[in-house]
């Protein structure tokens, strides 16, 4: 079964996005953190932040009571949001809060499927789409079972963005790869989230593989921490993804009850740009001017 084509580049949020960096010559800051965490109101100014820090383009992780591929930053955030009131509705509500200030910046919800299928896939497409979500990440769904969410995401207008690992071999890529879109998401080392990243070196010869293999761009993440890797890894990649520090950053700055601290914003989004500048200037001097200006075509 093919796969529909990709929405129109003047209509898709995510293809005018990475389309912009490429002829900019620079990567993309992908931030990721949990919906609803640390609860609606601080996790939709958070959202908020992230953009106009300069994350290029928005992870929103869906929580999930058992986050199989994350490390133990992100499943607490995930906790949090849940004892919070987070669910898969109150994350769509908070794209719809978003999207009323903030038509640009392409979002990407990422979790698992359990959620969704219980939502019922029509209506979570047929909502998510109305709310302004971009793209879909579900890790625990292989390409055999396309037909279960990605075709029908594909139809609906929505990007499905596959993962490929370092265990991915030129065997199996092609099968990734087959109705992947939006983007490929290269997990840069074999585990969970939130640990050691891979060698610059090593993420070079393995985005180098996948260019010979696709026209997608390609996104390199897990274990990114500091400024300093985010921009070795930008040199070579079309997008670098930080997620768990960004999620550390809030749990660091709760209270004994898990309220917020009065600095967690400044923690979080400071953090956020200083990721985004080393990123954006990894390839040389950063473009100049506020955010629209530095994302214009």
């Amino acid at each position: 079964m093919t796969a529909p084509a990709a929405p129109a580049d003047n209509t898709d949020r995510l293809t005018r996005r990475f389309a912009a960096l490429a002829r900019a010559d620079r990567a993309g800051f992908v931030a990721y953190l949990t919906a609803g965490d640390p609860d609606f109101d601080g996790s939709l100014a958070l959202f908020k932040g992230l953009a106009e820090a300069g994350a290029d383009l928005i992870e929103m992780g869906m929580p999930f009571s058992d986050p199989m591929a994350d490390g133990p930053a992100i499943q607490a955030a995930g906790l949090r949001a849940l004892a919070a009131g987070g669910s898969l509705r109150r994350t769509l509500d908070l794209v719809r809060a978003f999207r009323a200030e903030n038509d640009d910046t392409p979002i990407v919800l990422m979790g698992y499927y359990n959620p969704i299928y219980r939502y019922g896939v029509d209506a979570f497409l047929a909502d998510a789409g109305a709310a302004g979500v971009d793209g879909l990440i579900v890790v625990d769904l292989p390409p055999e079972e396309d037909a279960e969410l990605c075709l029908p995401a594909r139809a609906a207008g929505l990007h499905f963005i596959r993962l490929a690992a370092p265990t991915t071999d030129e065997k199996r890529l092609p099968t990734v790869l087959r109705n992947a879109s939006g983007f490929l998401y290269y997990v840069s080392i074999a585990g969970i989230t939130g640990t050691s990243a891979a060698a610059a070196g090593t993420v070079e010869a393995a985005v180098a593989r996948l260019r010979r293999q696709t026209d997608l761009p390609i996104a390199v993440g897990f274990g990114i921490r500091e400024p300093d890797q985010a921009a070795a890894i930008a040199k070579r990649a079309d997008a670098v993804v930080v997620g768990t520090a960004l999620v550390q950053a809030v749990a660091d700055n709760l209270d004994a009850d898990g309220a917020p601290g009065p600095g967690l914003a400044e923690s979080v989004l400071g953090l956020a740009r200083a990721l985004a500048d080393a990123v954006h200037g990894a390839r040389g001097a950063p473009l100049g001017g506020n955010e629209k200006e530095r994302r214009a075509s």
